[in-house]
C-alpha cells in the first residue's frame, strides 16, 4: 500500500455516524430538531448515526450546517486536537497518516489538509472515483461559508443552477456557498481537489 493509499484509510461508517451523532449531542439538539432542519425522516438521521446509512456529500454538510459546526469536527479526536499537540512556539504539527478520512456515499473521500482545527477555516482534500456525486440525487446544495477549490488530478463538473463548470488539473474555482452548487466527476480516472471553506464571509 503507498503512502497516500495509508492517508487515505477511511472512518468506517460506524465511526462517522457516531461522531455525528456526538455533535449532535453537544449542540443540545433532538433527532427530531435536527431532521426538521434538514428536511428528512428521524429515522434517515438514526439511520446516519448507527452507520445503517452512509451520508452523501451533501448531506454531511447540510448536518454540519445545521449544527453550527465546522466540517472539521468530524474527523478523528486525534486530528482534531493535533497528533502531536502545540509546540512550545506555538505550531501544530501533524504528521502524514495521522489525519483521519471520512468516506461518504458514493466512495467519494474527504481528507482534511489542517494538522488541527481552525477557527473560522476548513481545508480538506476530496477524493471522487469517476461517475461519482456529491448528491446521487441529483441536488443541488447550499451551506455555510465561501468555497475555494483547485482541481489537482482529474477533472470535475460544478453544477450551479444556470451553469456548469468543468475543472482540470491546476484549475481553481471560488463562489460563496449560499449559491446552490453540487460536484460530479464525469470523467473516466480519479479526480482529486483542495478544498478552503473560510466561515463568516459569504
Amino acid at each position: 500500500m503507498t503512502a497516500k493509499e495509508q492517508a487515505l484509510e477511511a472512518l468506517d461508517t460506524t465511526q462517522l455516524g457516531g461522531r455525528l451523532r456526538e455533535l449532535r449531542q453537544q449542540r443540545g439538539f433532538s433527532l427530531r430538531e435536527l431532521a426538521d432542519r434538514l428536511g428528512i425522516s428521524v429515522s434517515a438521521v438514526s439511520q446516519i448515526e448507527r452507520g445503517v446509512l452512509q451520508p452523501s456529500v451533501n448531506r454531511l454538510l447540510a448536518m454540519v450546517s445545521a449544527l453550527g459546526v465546522p466540517l472539521a469536527r468530524v474527523f478523528d479526536e486525534s486530528a482534531r486536537d493535533g497528533a502531536s499537540g502545540a509546540s512550545a512556539t506555538g505550531y501544530v504539527l501533524a504528521r502524514s497518516g495521522d489525519i483521519g478520512t471520512v468516506e461518504l456515499e458514493d466512495g467519494v473521500l474527504y481528507r482534511r489538509l489542517s494538522p488541527a482545527e481552525t477557527r473560522g477555516v476548513d481545508f480538506f482534500e476530496s477524493t471522487y472515483p469517476p461517475g461519482s456525486h456529491a448528491d446521487p440525487e441529483n441536488a443541488l446544495i447550499t451551506h455555510s461559508g465561501y468555497e475555494v477549490g483547485t482541481v489537482e488530478l482529474g477533472e470535475l463538473t460544478i453544477r450551479f443552477e444556470h451553469e456548469e463548470v468543468v475543472l482540470g488539473p491546476g484549475d481553481s474555482i471560488t463562489f460563496p456557498c449560499d449559491v446552490p452548487h453540487r460536484i460530479t466527476n464525469r470523467g473516466a480516472q480519479l479526480a482529486i481537489a483542495t478544498w478552503l471553506i473560510v466561515h463568516g464571509v459569504g
